[in-house]
């Protein structure tokens, strides 16, 4: 985490050891997203479009704006909690892309943005381990319903 002068900046980083076009289409094609992060969404990721994403083991979701895309380098997203969302894709060779995740944005006194970046660096690191085995793998861990099985809404 770094801090900046909007407030903390939270980064979660990883190597994938596939093209970039494929680690980039991974997070703007829900068909592909859900087998490593959320469960249902309402569309791709389009310029100027609202998108929800729903983790349905949960019962919760969140409705993000889309403000940039730069095909297979960028992606930025507005979410309802008021957070700001960059992906970062870089290729390193044909076949690795090195993929940055910064959220920032967060508001509150001292112990609530500690608490809020804590949840969004693991969270991301999750999404990210998830991308890699789904990706190089093709093995779905479950990690982000087996982060909190207790809190499940239909157990």
């Amino acid at each position: 985490m770094e801090l900046v002068n909007q407030g903390p900046v939270v980064k979660s980083e990883m190597l994938i050891r596939k093209p970039v076009e494929e680690v980039f289409e991974a997070f703007i094609n829900p068909e592909i997203t859900t087998n490593f992060w959320f469960t249902k969404s309402s569309g791709k990721l389009e310029v100027g479009k609202r998108v929800l994403w729903e983790w349905e083991m949960y019962g919760v979701s969140d409705e993000i704006d889309v403000r940039e895309i730069e095909n297979n380098k960028r992606i930025v997203i507005d979410s309802s909690d008021g957070t700001t969302i960059e992906w970062n894709f870089t290729p390193t060779t044909a076949n690795e892309t090195f993929v940055s995740i910064e959220n920032y944005g967060f508001v509150g006194n001292t112990d609530e943005l500690l608490n809020q970046c804590m949840d969004s660096m693991g969270g991301y690191t999750i999404v990210l381990c998830g991308l890699k085995s789904f990706l190089e793998y093709n093995l779905k861990l479950n990690l982000v319903m087996d982060k909190a099985p207790d809190a499940h809404v239909n157990k």
